[in-house]
């Protein structure tokens, strides 16, 4: 029966299959992650310490980091250098200890990239402009005074010049002396040249200090080169704990203050109330020079703006929040025509700057070979067609621009003319100054040449 009934449940279900069991997968082992040795920790701190490190951004985050070059003098020159357990022969021993070091992740390698206008924030760029306009105009004062110097220089060669003639034509001097005086000229041309040659070496040495942001290196290798390492392992210094440890028992020592001696407890309390004290009086010297300001402000119409201890509220340093005592502001008629010859100028500046880069940037494109290649070539038909087409379209585009126009304030025009004429004014007083310095000096050699001749 028992036959018949598993033929019947084959018909109805199909062939038997034999249910087996899956194979077992083998056990996958875990890897470990080998955790450093004292040794290792001993060699990192010394590195941290000895190494010369310098600061910037990583991802947006103030970071430490080292060259490579200098972490294997210091390890060169460390205590496991020398001595009976030797562990660092040359440079390339060093190289593979800091690769293990690398990979328990003490620091890693970065890639240096220089920090460009677009990376700053408009304050910083701000303040790069500024510090750029204050550089040009030293230069230009040490200019002019170089300039005024050697006017100076030149004055004086020429009155000895024609001393010596006139010295010449009553003695007849000799050679020797013709000889001495070229020979000073030379000298004052190479110190001239001289004092060029350190100017532009300084300035080379300027452009080459740029500031530089980190990234992260796809090869995270220990290499004996000029890469920068960034540091991971920030160990805890030894007063951190003291600190800790004053901290809790400064805590415990609040909480056992009912079993204080009645002294100390009174000394507390006085402190307590001079501190609530001093905040008091800051808080109401904050709302009296409020109180101040606006009635000064309602009883003057706007025009008298006077504020008492003005960096009280600002983020300064604690005396400087003290100083200045006051800030008076005067905004009257002439108030909004100062500020706009301001913004003019500051404009004409911003300009000014524009055109000296871009004159830059010709002179840089001027100097390649390949734009001198183009220029030797000889122009064919093809190429003055599409010249001719070029400045057309220009003609046109400058016709369309020129409808474009912008409404301008009278006061705005009325303050550069007024800038302008100031400017002209100021050149012809010192053309003037000049024409009666040169016709002094004139009539002093004409003078001489008297006294010489009688």
């Amino acid at each position: 029966m028992s036959k018949k009934r598993l033929r019947d449940d084959q018909e109805r279900s199909g062939p038997y299959i034999k249910r087996c069991s899956p194979d077992k997968k083998e056990d996958i082992p875990i890897p470990v992650e080998e955790k450093p040795t004292k040794q290792e920790y001993a060699v990192a701190t010394y590195l941290k310490k000895n190494c010369p490190t310098k600061k910037t951004k990583f991802l947006n985050h103030p970071v430490n980091y080292f060259y490579a070059n200098k972490a294997v003098d210091t390890l060169l020159d460390s205590q496991w250098a020398t001595g009976k357990d030797i562990l660092f022969t040359d440079r390339q021993s060093v190289v593979d200890y800091c690769n293990k070091l690398l990979k328990h992740k003490f620091f890693h390698r970065a890639k240096k990239i220089p920090i460009t206008d677009r990376d700053l924030k408009p304050k910083d760029l701000k303040k790069k402009k500024e510090k750029e306009k204050e550089e040009k105009k030293k230069k230009e004062s040490e200019k002019k005074k170089d300039k005024d110097e050697k006017k100076v220089k030149e004055e004086e060669k020429k009155k000895d010049k024609d001393e010596k003639k006139v010295k010449e034509e009553e003695k007849k001097e000799s050679v020797e002396e013709e000889e001495e005086s070229k020979q000073e000229d030379t000298n004052g041309d190479k110190d001239e040249k001289d004092g060029k040659d350190k100017d532009e070496e300084k300035e080379k040495k300027k452009k080459k200090k740029s500031k530089i942001k980190l990234d992260m290196h796809l090869e995270q290798v220990f290499v004996d080169g000029s890469d920068a390492y960034v540091w991971m392992y920030d160990p805890i210094p030894f007063w951190y704990y003291i600190a800790g440890s004053l901290c809790l028992f400064g805590a415990i020592a609040v909480c056992l203050f009912p079993l204080w001696p009645p002294s100390v407890r009174k000394g507390v309390y006085y402190l307590s109330v001079a501190a609530a004290g001093f905040l008091g009086v800051i808080l109401g010297l904050a709302v009296l020079r409020f109180v101040v300001f606006i009635v000064i402000w309602v009883l003057t119409m706007g025009i008298h703006h006077l504020w008492l201890l003005p960096n009280l509220t600002e983020d300064v340093g604690f005396f400087a929040s003290f100083w200045p005592l006051y800030h008076y502001e005067y905004r009257g008629a002439g108030y909004e025509k100062k500020k706009k010859k301001k913004k003019i100028k500051e404009e004409e500046d911003e300009k000014d700057q524009d055109e000296q880069d871009k004159k830059s940037d010709a002179d840089d494109t001027l100097d390649s070979p390949d734009t001198a290649a183009e220029t030797d070539k000889h122009e064919t038909d093809i190429d003055r067609v599409a010249e001719e087409q070029t400045a057309a379209s220009e003609t046109e585009s400058e016709n369309s621009n020129s409808q474009a126009f912008e409404m301008v304030e009278k006061e705005d025009v009325d303050a550069a003319e007024i800038g302008e004429k100031e400017e002209e004014e100021e050149s012809e007083k010192e053309r003037c100054v000049q024409e009666l310095h040169e016709e002094n000096l004139k009539d002093n050699i004409e003078e001489e040449k008297t006294t010489t001749d009688s």
